[in-house]
């Protein structure tokens, strides 16, 4: 086996010794002959596509056309034909008949790439090609039927899709039959310097120039850092000291001004606010949250009334404004312990804190309104029909107001 993996490498210019992408090429060579479906599970710039030729070029099929298609390239909109093709007259544009990949493909291997970012409804219609083998074409109501293999392939961690809605769990267990998992660079360090080595000569030919070296620490540079983008990152890298860099030796200093940033994957901690029992999850509650807010905003509004001076030009402004305070008032006093009385049932220990505010506000609503009845009258002389005009509320209202605070006239 170890003689045909080494065979296959060269065949397919697969560059490293790493134990896992040797198992991943291994079991590449094992489903070759069956038309079990297979799932190359992988992050981006692994080299992922290499395996569905692996495994087209050792099956029955090898004769018959291999197809690769990259799902998240095709729009939407227009994946469905593209996929299962669609018949005249389906779609604006849509002038003549057309087969799609399935369909031409039909014999041979198909291969998804990026089968992850496949829309919710395109993957209806691929489950059933997976469990029956039959098709529809876009605006036909007839089924065909085709022969076609299908390896897929996806950076994308399918539980987490599947969780979100993203991906249905049905296809995902049969289009992950058998799963091949190819490593990432960061796990491959002896294979990082092979790779560089053979990228350096191939640019050195490509743009006929001396092949560019590594020291000792640029070495081990290169096999510690991160490399998020894998392979293709790799391959960038080299080809751009090949090209900018007159000096065909390059030092650890040089090499890390072309090396980014390593990035952390950790997760972000979020630290708990001590008033977190103040946010609310239920609508209701943040409505008695709101109302509470006002209740302490209609106050600070009511203490600013105590600097203004009443005179001829203000007094109607005045009284309109103490005609919206007394609404107000009238408002609370009828809602307010319903409201008190519903939250401490529900929650008895988050509302402490509103409970003291309260006792304090009501407090200072009643000392501001009798303190501007009080001026009122005094302006009036005692007429009570004069200091209710004043004040903008009926004089009905103020005899009642004169009654509840014992006001002498």
């Amino acid at each position: 086996m170890n003689s045909e993996i080494q065979n296959i490498k060269q065949r397919f210019s697969i560059i490293g010794n790493d134990h896992s992408l040797n198992m991943a090429i291994e079991k590449s060579l094992k489903v070759s002959p069956t038309d079990i479906t297979v799932l190359v599970m992988g992050e981006s710039g692994v080299g992922k596509e290499v395996f569905p030729k692996i495994i087209h070029q050792f099956s029955h099929r090898k004769h018959n056309k291999y197809i690769a298609v990259n799902c998240g390239a095709i729009p939407e909109g227009t994946i469905d034909s593209e996929l299962f093709g669609h018949i005249k007259g389906a779609f604006t544009g849509a002038t003549t008949d057309r087969a799609g990949y399935f369909e031409v493909a039909s014999g041979g291997t198909i291969f998804l790439d990026e089968v992850g970012e496949l829309p919710l409804s395109t993957q209806v219609r691929l489950l059933r090609v997976l469990e029956s083998g039959e098709f529809i074409r876009v605006g036909s109501s007839k089924p065909q039927k085709t022969d076609v293999r299908i390896v897929a392939a996806t950076n994308v961690n399918m539980h987490d899709a599947i969780s979100k809605g993203k991906f249905r769990e049905d296809l995902y267990y049969r289009l992950s039959t058998v799963e091949i998992d190819v490593p990432p660079l960061r796990n491959r360090k002896e294979d990082i310097i092979l790779l560089f080595r053979k990228f350096a000569s191939d640019f050195a030919k490509k743009y006929n120039m001396p092949t560019i070296r590594l020291d000792v620490k640029a070495e081990n540079l290169l096999k510690s850092h991160v490399w998020n983008g894998n392979i293709r990152q790799l391959k960038n890298i080299t080809e751009q000291l090949s090209v900018l860099e007159k000096n065909r030796s390059i030092d650890y200093n040089l090499l890390s001004t072309y090396l980014p940033e390593p990035r952390t994957n950790l997760p972000a901690l979020i630290q708990e606010n001590e008033n977190s029992n103040s946010d609310f999850s239920s609508e209701r509650e943040i409505l008695y949250k709101i109302l509470f807010d006002m209740k302490k905003d209609l106050n600070e509004l009511k203490k600013i009334t105590n600097y203004i001076k009443v005179d001829d030009k203000g007094s109607d402004k005045l009284g309109d404004f103490n005609d919206l305070i007394s609404k107000n008032d009238d408002f609370y006093s009828k809602n307010e312990k319903n409201y008190e009385n519903e939250i401490h049932q529900n929650h008895p220990d988050k509302f402490s804190y509103a409970e003291e505010v309260l006792e304090e506000e009501t407090l200072s609503i009643q000392h501001n309104e009798i303190e501007l009845i009080i001026k009122a009258l005094e302006k009036s002389k005692g007429k009570r029909k004069i200091a209710a005009k004043e004040l903008g509320i009926s004089e009905r209202t103020l005899y009642r107001k004169i009654k509840q605070y014992d006001i002498e006239m």
